[in-house]
């Protein structure tokens, strides 16, 4: 199975001129904790994505108005993707290695064509498939010595 067939398609996509509360306002009416960040709304090429938890901890958490205050300097510019003729077992790998949730996927060009997250592979995998990504996925990493975890 590829991941065309489950993937949610043509996501709702942000600008990295889009204000924290215009990007939160997003999440909430979608009921979705990551965005795609793209360059512009026609060509939807992939900049990055950012997450609800980017908003909350980075921005939120300096103090930043979010009314005014643009995404720019808070969504992560180093994404890792997929294409839509990756296999599930090749997302859910990705997935382990880099201990993430969402993947979006695009073409050649970098076209933001859509966004497989747990949920969707939770609907299609083997529940002990899915258990073990589950697991790997949120397996806190190891902290050098001497450094305390809150």
């Amino acid at each position: 199975m590829t991941l065309e067939t489950i993937m949610t398609k043509d996501p709702k996509c942000c600008s990295p001129e889009d204000t924290v509360q215009s990007v939160a306002q997003l999440m909430k009416n979608l009921d979705v904790g990551a965005i795609p960040v793209v360059s512009d709304q026609v060509s939807k090429r992939l900049l990055g994505i950012i997450t609800d938890r980017d908003l909350c901890v980075t921005a939120l958490a300096e103090g930043k108005d979010p009314r005014i205050t643009r995404i720019a300097p808070y969504f992560t510019k180093t994404v890792v993707t997929c294409m839509p003729g990756d296999t599930l077992e090749a997302c859910e790998q990705k997935m382990k290695l880099h201990r993430i949730r969402r993947i979006p996927v695009v073409d050649a060009k970098y076209t933001c064509l859509g966004i497989v997250v747990q949920a969707d592979l939770a609907r299609v995998a083997n529940p002990e498939v899915f258990k073990e990504l589950v697991a790997e996925i949120s397996t806190p990493r190891r902290m050098p010595m001497g450094v305390a975890v809150a």
